[in-house]
């Protein structure tokens, strides 16, 4: 683990690379759980409890109960298009663009959920899976759906369906530090790699239990604040920045 970075500005180069989780995060809920809640046969919950006891990893865990689920496109789309989204996220992804700050989402979840939902947020234009989105991948062929593992790791051995710590050690370079944006248990060994820790719900009980140094939030206008701090921006100069490129003046 790295020594997390205290709120102060920063005054060193290069600046900072961003991760985020997507379910809980981005999102307001575990949008997987939401398709497990309304289109899976109940036993996935037995499932889940076998991954949160650490007997398998979330690549396991997933396909399992994924293979459980019966739906059709449109039913996944209204999911999906019901999702409530972080208030705050989509004038965050304004602020890192501005700032020119390296931006990431590295996720157990699936492609094709994550850049539906973010149309929303006029978030979804650079995040196919592999360039600034890292996740699972998903397609739903006649009611059923088909996953794939493209990012996680031979040999890893937590069983993660998506990687995260790997995806932040490749991304990252030899000297960028790393912010770190998350807040559940699939984001516990990503925060090894980070430099610095925005947690909440079960990531900030995991961070503390840990004795991991971390800034708990709400939503992403205090993640928002933390960073514009660590670069010495004034939050209120950034406000007025971001007001004027939304309304394209």
């Amino acid at each position: 683990m790295k020594e997390n970075l205290s709120v102060s500005p920063w005054n060193s180069s290069p600046a900072p690379v961003v991760f985020s989780d997507f379910d809980g995060t981005i999102s307001l809920v575990d949008v997987a759980d939401a398709i497990l809640e309304q289109f899976a046969d109940p036993s996935w919950r037995k499932v889940e409890e076998e991954w949160v006891r650490g007997s398998i990893g979330s690549e396991e865990c997933l396909r399992r109960q994924m293979a459980l689920v019966k739906t059709t496109a449109k039913q996944l789309n209204a999911l999906i298009d019901a999702v409530p989204l972080d208030p705050d996220f989509s004038t965050f992804y304004r602020f890192v663009q501005m700032q020119r700050l390296p931006f990431y989402i590295v996720s157990d979840s699936f492609d094709y959920v994550i850049r539906r939902a973010l149309k929303r947020a006029g978030a979804d234009g650079e995040l196919r899976n592999g360039k600034h989105l890292f996740s699972s991948a998903l397609r739903l062929v006649r009611g059923e759906l088909h996953l794939s593992f493209p990012h996680s790791k031979i040999n890893c051995p937590h069983g993660c369906a998506t990687c995260k710590a790997a995806i932040i050690q490749r991304v990252r370079g030899e000297r960028c530090p790393v912010v770190f944006v998350g807040d559940g248990l699939s984001d516990r060994f990503a925060v090894e790699e980070a430099d610095m820790i925005f947690a909440k719900e079960e990531l900030l009980d995991y961070c503390h239990e840990k004795g991991l140094d971390c800034v708990p939030f709400q939503t992403f206008r205090d993640v928002q604040a933390g960073v514009a701090k660590l670069l010495g921006l004034e939050m209120s100069a950034c406000d007025v920045a971001l007001n004027v490129a939304a309304q394209g003046v």
